[in-house]
This record gives structure tokens, sequence and C-alpha cells, in this order.
């Protein structure tokens, strides 16, 4: 078991295994070679003159991914100097980035003291988050010992004994457990997180945070409900979908936030089938249903006094005699009948019957998070989330993303896009029309159709919800839990 501090020690005199020290590029006559970052100023003390050949000799020049390990002989209290690149003007994310790659460079070490720049409390949060989520590895199903870890991280900053770093460090703890857990779920094998397990390892979570309610539709209480579009996508599979409804609501709470999430436990497409090569990682698909779910257990236990709806829509979109077909019309839970015409947009069909749900409880705030298009991933890549919706909630989303670590970019929801949805000669909506340009504002305007005119917003994450690449910065191969720090930070903004 790790244990984990924050103080206000030397980082030069510091009996750790190992002390990890920022680098910045250097200006001026420095130029070109790496000075040390805030925090780790009484190191480059210690070594004197000899710090800039060093850093020379092994060629850094403190840029963002840079790590290098240097044995200290004795020049400071610890055997073992870890010295990581931040970039030019490092903020939180940076430094997050920065502590993630020294997780991953320190693999034998006791103890590990990290003297990274965190002189305000949301740079003591970046440091300690930043470490133990790029630290982070998804081991149940290897055999043999699992990798430990250290014994304990200590975080060095000169505002330690500040209340306001101590909470910070604190509600670190909470989210970076809570990332962990979304990264855990995301990461296990489909076979073994079907709806309905799905449901179990949430009822099971829940029960260990005070405060909070949930309730777990099965497949005949959603036929009673009229939730058409889950039915729809999970009738294929042998493993019946499940809708989950968490509710949090402390005394005197200020505000009512309702979360959706989409949770395809696995999607093959159904009849319209993925490629093979797109189906290794589908297990993925239920990642906003993960953030959900581990945000509003955070949100309680930092006891914020926000009320929190979430509506977890688990279903797994497979081929079978029963599968929903190209040209079904399914009515969703609000009475609007949408015509399928692409079985693998499966997303926004269960969302409709989720924000239905959430609406009808007349929340403050509406806002649902879906690894929902390809479309958002070549427009922004694979680590920026496309936020759409009315621009005062998106705005708050952004800012929340921002102070979460989190990237996040804003989207249009231009008006044409009413008429591409309303294009069924069968249907109220169609829920795709094929036309291959601005897919992901189509799947946003459709979505708003069923947010009954509430402040809204869209997260489409279908890009950094899963790290198909290697380890970078904070985030490792794999999971990501992106989205559970946003929406625990869009909840703290509520207060």
């Amino acid at each position: 078991m790790t244990s984990f501090a924050l103080r206000t020690a030397s980082p030069a005199r510091t009996k750790a295994e190992a002390v990890v020290v920022g680098l910045v590029p250097g200006s001026g006559k420095r130029a070109g070679t790496a000075v040390v970052a805030p925090g780790g100023e009484e190191v480059a003390e210690a070594y004197g003159r000899k710090l800039a050949p060093l850093l020379a000799t092994l060629g850094l020049g403190g840029r963002a991914g840079e790590v290098a390990k240097v044995p200290t002989n004795g020049t400071i209290g610890s055997p073992l100097l870890v010295l990581v690149g931040l970039g030019g003007d490092p903020d939180e994310l940076a430094v997050r980035r920065a502590a993630g790659a020294a997780a991953r460079a320190v693999t034998n070490a006791a103890s590990v003291a990290l003297a990274l720049p965190a002189e305000t409390p949301e740079l003591v949060r970046a440091v300690l988050e930043g470490y133990r989520l790029g630290g982070y590895s998804f081991t149940r199903y290897k055999s043999g010992n699992a990798p430990s870890g250290p014994a304990e991280i200590v975080v060095l900053s000169s505002v330690a004994r500040r209340k306001e770093a101590i909470a910070a460090f604190d509600d670190a703890q909470l989210v970076a457990d809570a990332v962990a857990a979304a990264r855990d779920w995301i990461n296990t094998p489909p076979a073994d997180l079907t709806p309905a397990l799905f449901a179990d390892a949430i009822t099971t979570a829940v029960a260990d945070v005070p405060g909070v309610e949930v309730k777990v539709h099965d497949e005949k209480q959603l036929k009673k409900l009229g939730c058409g579009g889950i039915l729809a996508v999970g009738q294929g599979s042998a493993a019946p979908p499940r809708l989950v409804e968490l509710d949090y609501n402390p005394e005197g709470a200020t505000a009512h936030l309702a979360l959706v999430g989409k949770g395809i436990t696995f999607d093959s497409g159904g009849l319209w089938i993925k490629p093979a090569a797109s189906m290794p990682t589908m297990k993925e698909d239920m990642a906003g249903a993960a953030a959900v779910i581990q945000a509003t257990l955070t949100i309680a236990r930092l006891g914020l006094p926000v009320r929190v709806t979430a509506y977890a829509a688990l279903a797994e979109n497979m081929i079978g005699e029963a599968a929903m077909r190209p040209g079904d019309v399914l009515t969703t839970y609000d009475g609007t009948t949408v015509e399928v015409s692409n079985t693998d947009a499966e997303g926004r069909l269960v969302l409709a019957d989720a924000l239905g749900r959430a609406a009808e409880a007349k929340p403050d705030l509406l806002v649902d998070v879906a690894t929902l298009t390809a479309h958002m991933t070549m427009s922004l890549g694979d680590r920026m989330c496309g936020v759409m919706g009315d621009d005062e909630v998106v705005a708050r989303v952004l800012a929340a993303a921002t102070a979460g670590g989190e990237e996040a970019w804003p989207m249009p929801l231009p008006e044409h896009m009413t008429e591409r949805i309303r294009s069924s000669k069968v249907a109220d909506l169609a829920h795709y029309d094929g036309i291959r340009w601005g897919g992901a504002l189509f799947a946003g305007a459709f979505l708003r159709e069923f947010t009954g005119g509430l402040p809204w917003a869209h997260l489409d994450m279908a890009g950094p919800a899963f790290n198909k690449g290697g380890p970078s910065g904070h985030w490792t191969p794999g999971a990501t839990g992106y989205g559970v720090a946003t929406l625990v930070e869009l909840a703290r903004g509520l207060v």
C-alpha cells in the first residue's frame, strides 16, 4: 500500500530514494539548454556549476516529455535524481504530464519525493494526480505478482501547510481514485463487463458511498418505461441492456446537475458491421457511462452541495437474429419516433432515452458524455474532446476541463442541422443521413431534440477516451478515464 504526503521538506536534503525535479528551456545566455524549474532550486544550488554541463551532456533542453535519471553520488540527500522536461511556461497540464512521465521512470524506488512546481493549490493537485495516473497499470489479467510501486510518495511544496493546498491534495486523491476506477472498467474485456455485469459493478461501487441511491432498470422495466432506443440497440445481443440511475441529493443543494453517459459495453456495429481492425478496442464504448458514474461518486465523496442525477445507458450492440435493422422505426422514452439508418450509430439512440429521463427531472444543467463519433476524432484528433450545446453551458464545461487537466474545444451546432435530422419521410427524426460532412454536428443536433430545451452540453470524447498508442504524460496505454475530472470540476463550479 502506497502512502502519500504533502510536505515543505528540502528536495536537496530529503532521504527519499528518488527525487524528481522539473526542467524548463533556458533563455538569454542559457537559450538552448535546460534550467531547473521552480520547486527544484535547492537541488540546483547543491550541484552549483556542475549542473549546466551535466544537463548539456545528457542532451536535456527542458522540452516536454524529456526524462533522465542521474545517480547523485552524494551531491544531494537522495541517491537518484530524476529530471523531467516541462516545456516553456509550464501550466498545470504540463506539470501533470511531467509528473506522469516521472512515475513511469521510477520503478524500483521505495520512496519518491516530487520537487516539481507546486507553489499553488492547483499545482499541488496537478503533481499528485499526474504522478498517480502516470503510474497506473491494469493488471487484473496478468499472472504473477503485480508491481507494487513505491511505499511512499511525497509532494514537496512551499505552501504545504496552507489549508487550501491540503484540501487540493486530498481532493486530488479522490479524483485520481475515480479516474483509475473508470480506467479499470473501460479496460475490462467486454465478455466480463456486459450490461448486467456493469450494472452490478456500479451497484457495488455505490454501496461504498453514503448518500447516493441507485436504481437499475432491466429489459422488462425498460419495455414498461418505453425506452425504445436502449432496447433496440441491445436486442441483437444475448446480454440484455440496462439503464442505471444514480441520485445524490445532499441537504442544502445549491443546484441540480444531470449527467448522462453512453454505455455500449461492446460495439460490433450491429448489422452495419465494423471493419475488423476497428473492433479490438470497442470495449471503450462505455467510457461515457464510466465517467458519469465515477464523477457522481466523487462529487458525493467530496460532499459538494450539488444534487447530481446520473443516467448510464448500457447495451451491447451485436449481430443476432433479433438485431435492429436499417429502416426500423423505434419510439424513444419521450415518445419521439426515430428512423434507424445505420446500426453503427447506436450511441445516440441509447442517449435519447437517457436524456429524456434526465430532462424529466428539470435539472439546472444537463450534460451528456459519449464516445460518439469518429467524425469528432477526425476534426480534433485523439486528445481533444469536442463540446457543443448552449453557449453558457459549453463555456462552463470548457472552464471545468481546463481546471481538471483535460483538453476540450467548442464545436458549433448550426441550425441547418435541424433540417437534416428532420429529413426522415417515415418518422419524426432521422438518426443518421449518410452525408459525410458534419457527422459529429448532426449527432449533437439529434441529441438536442431530447433535452427538453434545458441548459445542455454534449461532450464527444471519441478521441481522448482511449489511448491506442504508447504512454504519454499522465496517460497510459488503454483507457484514460477522460471526463471524470471535468465533470467533478463542473459540479464544483455550481457551488
